[in-house]
């Protein structure tokens, strides 16, 4: 019979490199703890209607990517491509317009699902950190936004970050560039690709956004919407930048950058980084004021960001920087008779309640198999219990760095150790 193997484009996370996942999730947590971001939880499918109205009918994600099903007592369901559309449909659904505290500050981390040609740093089911910020159009908020996400990536190590930042503009804004952006495409509309041809009618400003190398050349001069904003728009670009340059963070305006969501309006950015090749973007997001009325609120302006930790995880392996994550044990206790085995099975029991990472041996091996097994699991400290430590209710403490051992009374080894284990912290 044949195997079943995981499905294309998705990974096991498997212990060695979950707690690389783990510490990464602190960090997030406690970033977003100290800029005062709180964690929001939605459902991993949501109604397609949601994707549809919030995403963009002529982003690739609506048009190619969706995982959608028809359900049987419901319209059509659609496991999230993305995170910041189901945010603010809890925002608007649960009227989280009316907390107290306003802007409404919040951040997620979970799995996501598009169906695209999986590559290094890129799965179909893939995990996300973002933030969104919903309530205020403080262009200082958008240079917080950006700051959360450039920070994180540097307090873990990565450098030669750059944000690629630009303005899409208004409505107002684009509708005036409009006319000459499609004069401009049309005149090379044969040379397009099929995409981009199909999107020159239906939303013209997408065509930027091709990666198709020839396509970029081919559209390297088309006018620059940064000549077509309003002064109200001027002032936020400019403002935003002001603040980027107050708070240290590198910058550069690329006035082709117009991001693959069609909510987005005024700021929109990608943080890069040299060197890691096909994953050089490494995060994306923007201003999207008219979400929060297109999913049936009020017209509340918001921003956000949303990043791979898969590409993360790459960008760090690339960069050779290994994240100071702890996998070693606490203790490992040895039992060298069946005997002895209850009273290590109550002593395991005890380390544990008392905070310590503690296991011991289940498959009957002998005593050097038992040591050999501490060792791989690089135990700082094996516990031995045989006989004659029964017969006195003690146990042999080894230390396995140094090779010591004391013989320490059951009753007094969770502090022995605790007080050990604390000595090597402080040296």
């Amino acid at each position: 019979m044949a195997k079943i193997q995981i499905p294309r484009g998705t990974q096991d996370i498997l212990p060695g490199t979950v707690e690389l996942w783990q510490y990464v999730e602190e960090k997030i947590r406690d970033l977003c703890r100290r800029y005062h971001y709180q964690e929001i939880r939605t459902p991993i499918f949501e109604h397609t209607e949601l994707f549809r109205r919030g995403v963009g009918e002529t982003t690739d994600i609506v048009e190619k990517e969706m995982y959608s099903v028809d359900s049987r007592s419901e319209d059509a369901l659609t496991l999230r491509p993305e995170g910041t559309a189901g945010v603010v449909r809890a925002y608007v659904e649960k009227k989280l317009y009316g907390a107290p505290n306003q802007p409404v500050k919040l951040y997620y981390i979970g799995p996501m699902f598009r169906h695209e040609r999986p590559q290094a740093g890129r799965f179909r089911q893939f995990t996300q950190f973002g933030v969104e910020a919903i309530g205020a159009g403080d262009p200082a908020i958008d240079a917080e936004v950006i700051a959360v996400a450039y920070r994180f990536y540097e307090e873990l190590g990565l450098s030669g970050l750059t944000v690629e930042l630009n303005s899409v503009g208004t409505l107002a804004d684009r509708a005036r560039h409009r006319g000459q952006l499609l004069a401009y495409l049309n005149e090379r509309r044969d040379q397009l690709c099929a995409d981009c041809q199909s999107r020159i009618d239906r939303n013209p400003l997408r065509v930027l956004d091709c990666k198709v190398e020839k396509d970029q050349q081919l559209t390297k001069d088309a006018p620059s919407l940064l000549d077509y904003l309003s002064e109200e728009s001027a002032a936020h670009f400019a403002q935003v930048k002001e603040y980027l340059e107050l708070l240290g963070i590198p910058y550069r305006v690329n006035p082709r950058l117009v991001r693959g969501l069609d909510y987005y309006t005024l700021t929109a950015f990608e943080i890069k980084m040299q060197e890691i090749g096909a994953v050089e973007t490494l995060c994306g997001g923007g201003r999207y004021n008219g979400l929060v009325a297109e999913l049936g609120g009020d017209d509340v302006p918001g921003i956000g960001f949303a990043l791979s930790i898969e590409r993360l995880l790459l960008a760090l392996e690339k960069k050779g920087i290994q994240l100071p994550v702890a996998t070693s044990l606490d203790c490992y206790l040895v039992t060298q008779t069946e005997q002895a085995k209850g009273a290590v099975v109550r002593l395991l029991d005890r380390l544990r309640q008392a905070g310590l990472s503690a296991e011991m041996d289940y498959l009957g091996r002998k005593l050097k198999a038992q040591l050999k097994a501490a060792d791989r699991l690089a135990a700082r400290y094996t516990l031995i219990v045989g006989e004659a430590e029964l017969e006195k209710g003690t146990v042999v403490l080894k230390d396995m760095a140094s090779g010591e051992q004391q013989e320490v009374a059951q009753d007094e080894l969770v502090t022995t150790l605790l007080g050990k284990l604390r000595d090597k912290e402080s040296n």
